[in-house]
């Protein structure tokens, strides 16, 4: 097994797995997405993990469950298996919460993420189950951010209070004649919209006007609205290439 191949980081979602090897200089390699609503993503995993490895380094937001099972699954592979956890510094970054452990590890890690992609400030919003948006200030000072439910979300709560109203779907069209476009648009807009704000609130703070980047699965149908974002797939796995950087002399492995 080749050294660049040991050592790995793993972004276990509510929907998806995103992981990479980690590379020898400690950047992230290439990035194998899975879906986990079955035997097959686990399956795909197991099959590109190698059959031994120095370290597992896991970001988690999904149940305690399927943490269990990721878990399961790397213990058997590697030597050492550690979970992140969201600190009040880490490097350039510094965390606007008095209480690092409530910001989740998936938004702190988009942050460390973020300081890798150039000068900032930035604005780092993640799609997925929900909207998370943060502000990073150009020395690395996290200033805070916002959660709301992303398109996705919006359109699973529709369709469960009005079950007419189809769950996916539609184009978006600024006023729209059909009723999935009009779904499509309200859900979208509203996210992109939500966005703006931020980006002008932030400008007026910063006398800047910060950098945009979107992470996370459900970016796709928001890049065509917000023309000026950055796209950035896999923040999270970068940061989390950083933060195994800084634990890999101190890592010790998960009790069994």
């Amino acid at each position: 097994m080749s050294t660049d191949r040991a050592r790995w980081v793993f972004d276990l979602g509510n929907t998806r797995l995103k992981c990479a090897p980690l590379q020898a200089d400690g950047r992230r390699g290439p990035v194998l997405a899975l879906g986990h609503a079955d035997d097959a993503g686990f399956e795909a995993l197991a099959a590109a993990l190698p059959a031994q490895g120095l370290s597992a380094s896991i970001a988690s937001v999904a149940s305690p469950a399927l943490t269990a099972r990721l878990l399961d699954l790397l213990q058997a592979r590697f030597r050492l298996v550690s979970f992140a956890r969201s600190q009040a510094r880490l490097g350039d970054l510094q965390v606007a919460y008095p209480d690092p452990s409530r910001l989740g590890v998936d938004r702190f890690l988009a942050l460390l993420g973020a300081l890798g992609q150039g000068p900032g400030p930035w604005l780092v919003a993640g799609v997925g189950t929900a909207l998370t948006i943060d502000l990073l200030d150009a020395r690395g000072r996290h200033l805070g951010g916002r959660i709301a439910p992303s398109p996705q979300l919006m359109r699973q709560a529709l369709h469960g209070a009005a079950r007419q109203l189809p769950a996916e779907g539609g184009d978006f069209d600024e006023f729209a004649r059909d009723t999935q476009d009009a779904l499509a648009s309200g859900c979208d807009g509203a996210a992109a919209a939500l966005i703006e704000r931020s980006l002008a609130q932030a400008e007026r703070m910063l006398g800047a006007r910060p950098g945009l980047l979107l992470h996370g699965g459900g970016i796709a149908s928001l890049l065509a609205l917000l023309p000026e974002a950055r796209r950035a797939d896999s923040l999270v796995l970068d940061g989390l290439a950083v933060w195994a950087r800084g634990q890999a002399s101190t890592l010790t492995p998960v009790a069994r």
